[in-house]
């Protein structure tokens, strides 16, 4: 039996102050790239953490392969956070050799290939990278990954907008292994539209719009960024 990805039912977070999902329900087919869209708060963040076993939800159930999100689960999912958390005194090669001892599944000839092309050299130091640069390594660090699911937060922040799509088709396209599934949360929508086969709005934790990106399309008369303004604004 084939299991989807991802399997959301009514799924609630609750903090202190504010609710940051509100019964969100899901599915998320394997091997699709789908576009997780809203605007800052939305709850996109939440919603990848709890994915990724690293947040629990209030309520609702969770199955990440078929299973609740824990050890076995972490093996085949690899989460590229917005916020830089490596360590400035490091290399990039360091970090890369640092970051395989916590995930086997790192392929370090696949990374080199990446920082070929994301224009990184492995000798630089992270501290002195630029912000662009930055947000580069993240990329190079999650698409090493043999992971069958690529959980990517706000991944074309810091990057300038003349490279954003050539980047994006790179990580849909060449770089992309088979069969695997790519969650991608952005609000900048108009380099990542053409890559998205699936589309998830969400609005103040709610999802208020899901469906095929090319159905929309046809059903609407708009794009993804003219839909985008159009529910969530």
């Amino acid at each position: 039996m084939t299991f989807p990805a991802v399997k959301l039912e009514k799924v609630v977070k609750r903090y202190p102050l504010t609710k940051a999902l509100d019964g969100v329900s899901l599915t998320v087919d394997q091997g699709k790239v789908v576009g997780l869209l809203g605007h800052n708060g939305s709850g996109k963040t939440t919603l990848m953490k709890i994915i990724a076993g690293l947040k629990n939800p209030t309520s609702g159930e969770v199955r990440v392969f078929g299973m609740a999100p824990g050890v076995e689960t972490k093996k085949r999912v690899a989460y590229l956070p917005e916020v830089n958390t490596y360590y400035n005194w490091m290399t990039i090669d360091e970090l890369l050799n640092f970051v395989k001892a916590f995930h086997p599944d790192l392929n370090l000839e696949k990374a080199a290939l990446l920082k070929t092309f994301m224009n990184l050299k492995g000798g630089e130091k992270i501290g002195s990278l630029s912000k662009g640069q930055q947000a580069r390594l993240k990329l190079v660090v999650g698409l090493s990954r043999q992971a069958d699911l690529m959980l990517l937060d706000e991944p074309l922040a810091g990057i300038d907008p003349p490279s954003r799509a050539r980047v994006l088709h790179a990580l849909v396209g060449e770089f992309r292994q088979e069969g695997q599934t790519i969650l991608i949360s952005t609000h900048e929508v108009k380099e990542a539209e053409p890559i998205f086969d699936h589309v998830v709005f969400l609005r103040e934790g709610r999802k208020v719009l899901e469906g095929e990106a090319e159905t929309l399309r046809a059903e609407t008369g708009h794009s993804m960024e003219e839909l985008f303004g159009e529910v969530l604004e």
